[in-house]
């Protein structure tokens, strides 16, 4: 054999199990999303079946989310340039790009909060009767839809907890996009509210585990959680503004990683 067929030969039994090595990690990633909601199913029909109980929710969701990234070969870090206070409400943001984003969210804010996302979402078998029920759902193409997130807010930051929201509004189809422009939700419902914007960045979710599917593998995943921008004394006009100033502290950490 010749040798330059043999590192042919090997060079594609490499590509060949790189991809056999993606598969499997996928599929160990649902294995891993699913297993703890079978187990722990009982408890968190209960835990959901009062509004006030949504603590104990949450706890057993940060729980859930450590189960899956350490069972991922995640080795996460939390970068903290600000404490969230205890029991003080905060409008949480993070830039898209990885199905993890939920998970490390999870696991960097303490302060339960409340995800206002997509109701597409609330298909997915199992993860989606729990997602539906103690998330905000938005269909982006209804104006209806738009208002009511606004009124379950409301109702939501009165009890006392924050809300999350990727202002994105979604996942870049585009990989190579590093942060999409973002939708003004998040700063609306911040300035009606005058709670402080929690800007958070993920530099490495999309290299871990991305939309792609042949893609990722065990790593780092780091958070940052920026200084908090204040929202006292703000009205709608300034919405635009708000936006601008956020989505540039998160750019700004993504540029500096080379994300």
């Amino acid at each position: 054999m010749r040798k330059g067929n043999f590192f042919y030969l090997v060079l594609r039994r490499m590509i060949v199990l790189k991809y056999i090595f993606w598969t499997l990690y996928r599929i160990w990633f649902y294995i891993l999303v699913t297993l703890p909601i079978i187990v722990l199913f009982p408890v968190l029909v209960i835990s959901i079946s009062r509004e006030q109980w949504y603590p104990f929710f949450f706890r057993l969701a940060r729980f859930w989310a450590k189960f899956i990234l350490i069972g991922m070969g995640f080795n996460y870090k939390i970068y903290r340039e600000q404490v969230p206070e205890k029991d003080k409400s905060y409008m949480f943001i993070a830039n898209h790009t990885s199905m993890t984003d939920i998970m490390l969210m999870l696991i960097t804010v303490k302060n339960p909060f409340v995800f206002v996302g997509k109701k597409e979402l609330a298909n997915i078998p199992l993860f989606g009767f729990f997602y539906k029920r103690t998330c905000i759902l938005v269909d982006r193409s209804s104006p209806e839809s738009r208002k009511a997130v606004f009124i379950r807010a409301q109702r939501r930051l009165k009890s006392g907890l924050s809300i999350c929201i990727f202002p994105e509004g979604g996942v870049p189809e585009d990989e190579s996009v590093m942060l999409d422009e973002f939708k003004d939700g998040a700063f609306r419902l911040a300035i009606n509210h005058q709670i402080p914007i929690v800007p958070i960045t993920f530099p490495d979710n999309k290299k871990r585990l991305s939309y792609t599917f042949f893609s990722g593998g065990p790593g780092q995943m780091r958070a940052f959680i920026h200084p908090f921008i204040d929202t006292k004394g703000l009205t709608i006009e300034e919405t635009k503004q708000l936006n601008a100033q956020a989505r540039n502290v998160i750019i700004q950490q993504l540029e500096e990683n080379g994300t």
